[in-house]
């Protein structure tokens, strides 16, 4: 976990990264399922300004956990699938792409180690260990499967028809649910698991 000011300023442009191409890929996907909610509001760019919310910002400097303001969508817009199904592949497409970074990490730190003793790669190195871990988290902690968390959207686009309309049912409590898993510290025994097999599992394929 990221405890002092140095370890965060370090880990700064990893937290920018990680929210930025995490809503950029929810719209994007949006974007070619035929929604162009996401390009008329400006969310289709890597430029993080579009993306932050600024409350959710500074809640993530001062008590390591925040948010990034969510990409707005409209399943009825969707072509050639169903604004169920749509909107499942919209949100996998956030926590699929932290994991293409964290991926990505590893592989640059594994091409960085024979170079680890030269000043150059020690610093790139340090930049690379908090972009595969905080990838990793947001990835993990978003498909945790409660609204208005990706993974609730995704587990409803696996459901029938009854089956998701139930799940939907839960939006309502969903945030109150989240923020008091959040502060019993009940969430971290949900998303640290996940986000240490993902670690296992890249670790597997890359090395």
């Amino acid at each position: 976990m990221i405890q002092s000011l140095s370890e965060m300023l370090i880990a700064l442009p990893a937290i920018m990264i990680a929210l930025t191409f995490h809503e950029y890929a929810h719209g994007k996907v949006a974007d070619i399922l035929g929604d162009s909610t996401p390009y008329y509001q400006g969310r289709l760019t890597l430029n993080p300004l579009p993306h932050i919310d600024w409350v959710g910002f500074f809640m993530l400097i001062l008590f390591h956990f925040g948010w990034a303001k969510p990409v707005q969508v409209n399943p009825y817009n969707f072509k050639n699938v169903s604004p169920k199904q749509g909107m499942m592949l919209v949100s996998l497409a956030g926590p699929g792409m932290n994991i293409l970074l964290a991926f990505l990490g590893m592989l640059a730190y594994k091409y960085l180690l024979p170079f680890q003793g030269q000043e150059w790669a020690i610093m790139t190195i340090n930049m690379i260990h908090p972009l595969i871990y905080i990838n990793l988290i947001l990835a993990a902690f978003n498909l945790i499967p409660l609204p208005p968390l990706d993974g609730s959207k995704i587990v409803a686009g696996l459901l029938p028809d009854s089956g998701a309309e139930m799940f939907y049912s839960l939006e309502p409590y969903g945030p109150l649910i989240l923020l008091l898993l959040i502060i019993t510290g009940a969430a971290a025994y949900i998303f640290l698991p996940l986000a240490g097999f993902l670690n296992t599992l890249l670790y597997a394929i890359v090395f």
